[in-house]
């Protein structure tokens, strides 16, 4: 589940200046910003179109006096935190999470920056975004880096100048909670620390739906793991909720537009990592669905149009598994069955939904990208292979034999997939598939720690080259449009 997520935006109306008091001192070696630390490492890009409307927001964010009801609520959380739960493992302890790099940021309103080395070439006109979590409140008990509050982080650039501005997504938990003052939601990641505390937070969670302090069929996300674009509309993505749509207004500040329920009926969500085919213009994805009983997976498609088409459950996943992502090709959506396992029975336990099983054995699940019903799926053991993000996914014909070409990271580690993040640690694969045969061929690209790469979003679902760029050709230099990460691997189409 990464935390940062970019895209480029083309072509808006000129941004007013801001006054002298109003700026950064801006370094264009690579587009940077020394004042505002960086919290999130992960890099996932878009490419994005024209998209400026002139809707306003819909949500009112001020903050109003607690009620009783909220104050008894708040006290009855402070004593769980207090007096119930286990003591904090470093993973969801705040003290060690919000620390450093990763302490939480405030919003920025618009904001220039002073170019002070080289310059912005005056027919770059756009903006960069990316986006991260960053809790609007320090939690009370435990946290985890997953569970912040959605934040974008926009350079928005034109005529040779730069703004920058930082503003929280307005989700609907967002909105809920800062009326109230609080932390008032389940962290999803962390709330389940030992069996008394998961019970305690789940009956005030369900007193405070009782007593309507918030409505759970607006939703839970935070939207902070992605941005994607349907339809020339922007969106903010988390896979606990359903999509945002944001705007970026003419002076680069950042509203949201509100929640796209046309996306889902209550109560149900929308993955991260949709897939947009470039020549379609087709969107392709899908949500888990968190519940005791099949089916634990749901498979659509977004026409050109934005019209959601009818969903395809997949009920041979006969047990929970968390799928963060996915890979589509021109013919076969490619879905992970991994040991990274969601189980809501868990939280009966007093344990976290999400758990690793060392004895399952990895599947893929192959299902044609235009199914109507899961009869045409194929499930294909791939010991040992992990896959929690996707790079791309290709057909290809050899001799005859129809055979996919899937790139993406194994993590290796994957025990430590959210308790010690800092132990993670993913390899590049190829995996090719003999559909016919379900004969399953891998090698390695790189050993290096490598995850969310991205490509050149026309080669989506077509065959695309790949080249490494290490630590040493980045501070050299060598490919400046590579500049994030020493770890960082880009993948061109060609």
């Amino acid at each position: 589940m990464e935390s940062l997520s970019s895209s480029f935006l083309k072509h808006t109306p000129s941004t007013p200046s801001l006054p002298p008091s109003q700026v950064f001192r801006f370094k264009i070696h690579s587009v940077k910003i020394d004042e505002i630390p960086s919290r999130t490492s992960f890099l996932n890009l878009a490419k994005l179109g024209p998209f400026y409307d002139q809707a306003e927001p819909r949500t009112n964010h001020a903050k109003k006096v607690q009620s009783l009801r909220s104050i008894i609520f708040g006290s009855l959380d402070d004593f769980i935190c207090k007096f119930i739960d286990l003591p904090l493992r470093a993973s969801i302890d705040p003290k060690h999470v919000l620390s450093g790099n990763f302490s939480p940021v405030d919003e920025l309103p618009p904001t220039a920056c002073e170019v002070v080395e080289g310059t912005l070439p005056s027919c770059l006109d756009g903006a960069y975004i990316r986006n991260g979590p960053n809790p609007q409140f320090i939690p009370r008990g435990p946290y985890h880096l997953f569970d912040g509050d959605g934040m974008l982080h926009s350079i928005r650039i034109r005529d040779g100048e730069a703004t920058f501005c930082s503003r929280f997504i307005k989700t609907y938990k967002y909105t809920v909670e800062r009326e109230i003052g609080s932390p008032v939601m389940l962290n999803v990641f962390s709330a389940f620390n030992g069996l008394a505390a998961s019970m305690a937070r789940c009956a005030v969670t369900f007193g405070r739906v009782l007593a309507r302090e918030y409505d759970l069929r607006h939703g839970i996300g935070t939207a902070n793991t992605s941005l994607a674009l349907f339809d020339g509309k922007l969106f903010a993505l988390g896979e606990s909720d359903l999509p945002y749509r944001i705007k970026i207004k003419p002076n680069g500040d950042i509203i949201t537009l509100g929640r796209h329920e046309s996306f889902g009926a209550p109560f149900t969500t929308m993955t991260a990592h949709p897939k947009i085919d470039a020549e379609t213009q087709e969107a392709f994805a899908f949500r888990q669905g968190i519940t005791f009983t099949p089916p634990f997976l749901i498979y659509f498609n977004i026409s050109k149009q934005g019209e959601k088409q009818p969903e395809v459950p997949i009920f041979s996943l006969s047990e929970p598994s968390l799928i963060h992502d996915f890979a589509v090709s021109k013919k076969y959506a490619i879905f992970p069955d991994t040991q990274i396992v969601l189980n809501p029975k868990n939280i009966l336990k007093g344990m976290p939904a999400i758990s690793v099983d060392p004895k399952k054995v990895p599947r893929l699940g192959i299902i044609p990208r235009d199914a109507v019903d899961e009869s045409e799926i194929r499930w294909v053991e791939v010991p040992g292979f992990n896959m929690v993000h996707a790079v791309n996914a290709w057909d290809e014909d050899r001799s005859g034999e129809e055979t996919i070409v899937l790139v993406a990271p194994n993590v290796l580690s994957v025990e430590h997939v959210l308790d010690r993040l800092d132990l993670i640690h993913a390899c590049l694969e190829i995996i090719e598939i003999n559909v016919k045969e379900k004969i399953v061929k891998r090698r390695t690209l790189s050993s290096s720690n490598l995850d969310f790469a991205v490509i050149n979003p026309a080669y989506s679902g077509k065959k695309n080259s790949y080249r490494g760029t290490d630590a040493k050709d980045i501070r050299r230099g060598k490919d400046r449009h590579i500049t994030f990460n020493s770890r960082f691997q880009q993948l061109h189409g060609g």
